[in-house]
């Protein structure tokens, strides 16, 4: 065994893991070198392990800047879990709690403090911190120090000031899973970050299945999906508090196990819905991008976006919240043109209360430029996880053949002539009416609505009969991107004519339209069908032994680790030390139920295949 002051045992003892994932042991190695460093890792990398393993190493505490309380705690939970001492300072606490953990740590009971970046405006707290030896100062979800990232916090700002003021300068670690290289910039400039070891461990995350579909019926498509994934837990993702309360009722209609996240509730309503969907008391949870950063729930299987998110930024941070554990997930962004209305107006009533006067024209532009990125996204034909890939600076790989787009067939159409039509019947109806009644017009529809208006009249009605209802939805969704078309941001949203010289050129106007679709989603881990039987056990199990604790499930194991039990089929504590996520003290406390659980079920198979083959 190897000495338990070296990082790979440590990693084996507290965190049940043979082998560091890439980049944690480079991470570890420079903040016990007492090196600064800024870490970009993706969600499900293991960044927390990379200033936990130094903290328990370092001689005094370890102070954790974090942006949510609910990550606090989360944290703090995992951590006494697997033996490791740690607490938290936040305003859910009296001032007599307060001064309780000040003393414990004073006492060295612990070695990593979580606090808010709100604490830094507390005099008592500067003055209690020059007190303390601090070894490292961590600053978790970095990207909010930069106005140009997607989640700017002011009272990030005051970080750097906060460690000038400390008698002794500690090392100071930044973790992050998106920047760009404006916010790179920005995060060691305005942490003051000294010859900083700058790790990316690039943005792929292979588990995950991307993929854009477009499509108006979106309700339909959300229950139809989880109807097909029961059991699994999921976040659906909606622009607005309206979307989410309408996608809930839907659920609750559909007889789904769900709940819902969004800043006009309660903060107890909130609190208590999100503590359902992490403790697996709900499958699902319908939120506004309020809800997630911060949650470490890492058994979600699945994130749906009801719409599309304002940048390529956000929508890897949300989606990224699927499959944190390393096992498949899907992420799956249901897209309108009607979407880009929403973003646009959302964007253009953003507060900037917060930002700079002189700096608010470049923020609104850099939004705007966000925005492009992300209708490209849901736009383009080519490789999903390479377009994500190129957007934050990596080089393209050969097209993965792991997502939505890679998944389908594609033939390029020269639909010019369809164009002039879909101009002609928008003209027809003097900007007056949307998407839908546009395409039924164009395919001849009788419906009583188009007779009541007139648009059966029309000269264009009925000219693109032959065409699909899905081609031409392409179709208008690409002449709204290149500015044929104008949707407009109004509450009925209606189609107008934009600048059409383009179809007056003798170039083809050219659409991808998919013709087939060529594979499936990949599937779990989990072997044959005898074994998802002893996964379901094992989680009942789980589920049990976390209520008991008061706990989420996934602390006491993730679903990865319950794949590699259902697969390994540990019938000792040595042999259930040797699945991936036991560590130690994991094994002391849970050992004797999980294998007395894998015990008994192997035992009641192999009874049920002798009765099996006497009865043949």
């Amino acid at each position: 065994m190897n000495n338990i002051n070296e990082p790979i045992s440590i990693l084996k003892k507290y965190y049940g893991y043979d082998d560091f994932r890439e980049g944690q042991e480079s991470v570890i190695n420079t903040i016990l070198e007492g090196n600064d460093c800024l870490a970009i890792m993706p969600t499900g990398a293991g960044k927390s392990i990379c200033y936990q393993i130094p903290a328990l190493m370092f001689d005094g505490i370890t102070i954790v800047i974090s942006p949510l309380i609910s990550l606090m705690q989360d944290q703090v939970k995992a951590l006494k879990s697997a033996q490791i001492e740690a607490c938290y300072i936040n305003s859910y606490l009296t001032d007599l709690e307060i001064a309780k953990v000040f003393a414990d740590v004073s006492a060295g009971k612990y070695k990593i403090m979580y606090v808010s970046p709100e604490r830094l405006d507390n005099v008592k707290f500067w003055e209690y911190c020059r007190s303390l030896n601090i070894s490292m100062v961590t600053v978790d979800e970095a990207h909010c120090l930069s106005q140009w990232g997607q989640d700017f916090r002011p009272s990030y700002l005051r970080i750097s000031e906060f460690v000038k003021r400390l008698p002794k300068r500690p090392v100071v670690s930044a973790f992050t899973a998106t920047a760009t290289a404006a916010v790179k910039n920005d995060i060691i400039e305005r942490l003051e970050l000294i010859n900083p070891q700058i790790t990316s461990t690039g943005y792929d995350r292979t588990n995950l299945y991307y993929r854009v579909e477009a499509t108006t019926k979106k309700e339909k498509y959300i229950v139809d999906y989880i109807l097909q994934h029961q059991n699994q837990a999921g976040i659906i993702y909606c622009a607005t508090r309206k979307n989410v309360e309408k996608i809930y009722e839907v659920l609750i209609k559909a007889d789904i196990n769900a709940t819902m996240y969004h800043a006009g509730l309660s903060n107890s309503n909130r609190k208590k819905n999100q503590d359902d969907f992490i403790y697996d008391r709900k499958d699902i949870i319908v939120a506004t991008n309020a809800f997630g950063m911060g949650i470490d729930k890492s058994n979600v299987r699945f994130v749906i976006h009801y719409n599309m998110p304002q940048s390529i930024e956000n929508y890897y941070q949300e989606a990224g919240r699927a499959g944190r554990d390393g096992e498949e997930a899907e992420c799956t962004l249901l897209f309108s043109s009607q979407d880009i209305v929403i973003n646009k107006f959302l964007l253009e009533n953003k507060d900037f209360s917060n930002v700079p006067h002189e700096d608010v024209e470049l923020v609104k532009h850099n939004d705007s430029l966000r925005l492009k990125a992300m209708i490209e996204y849901c736009q383009t034909t080519s490789c999903l996880r390479n377009y994500i890939l190129t957007y934050f600076g990596e080089n393209k790989k050969g097209n993965c053949n792991k997502c939505g787009n890679c998944s389908r067939e594609y033939k390029v159409a020269d639909m010019k002539e369809q164009a002039k039509w879909v101009i002609n019947c928008v003209a027809e109806t003097k900007g007056s009416y949307g998407i839908n009644v546009v395409i039924k017009t164009l395919r001849g529809a009788r419906s009583s609505k188009l007779i009541d208006i007139g648009t059966v009249n029309y000269k264009s009605y009925g000219q693109l009969k032959d065409e699909t209802e899905v081609n031409l939805r392409t179709l208008i969704n690409q002449m709204i991107c290149d500015g044929l078309l104008v949707q407009t941001d109004s509450k009925y949203s209606v189609l107008r004519m934009g600048n059409i010289d383009r179809l007056k050129q003798a170039e083809p106007y050219n659409v991808k339209q998919c013709q087939s679709v060529k594979k499936k989603a990949p599937s779990n881990n989990i072997k044959d069908k005898k074994d998802e039987t002893l996964f379901d056990l094992l989680r009942k199990l789980r589920l049990r032994l976390a209520k008991e604790e008061g706990m989420p499930p996934y602390i006491v194991f993730s679903d990865k680790t319950l794949v590699d039990m259902v697969n390994k089929c540990p019938k000792t504590i040595d042999e259930f030390l040797d699945v991936s996520g036991v560590g130690q003290a994991k094994a002391e406390k849970y050992g004797d139920e999980f294998i007395g659980a894998i015990v008994e079920y192997s035992r009641n198979s192999s009874k049920n295949m002798n009765l099996h083959e006497n009865d043949c």
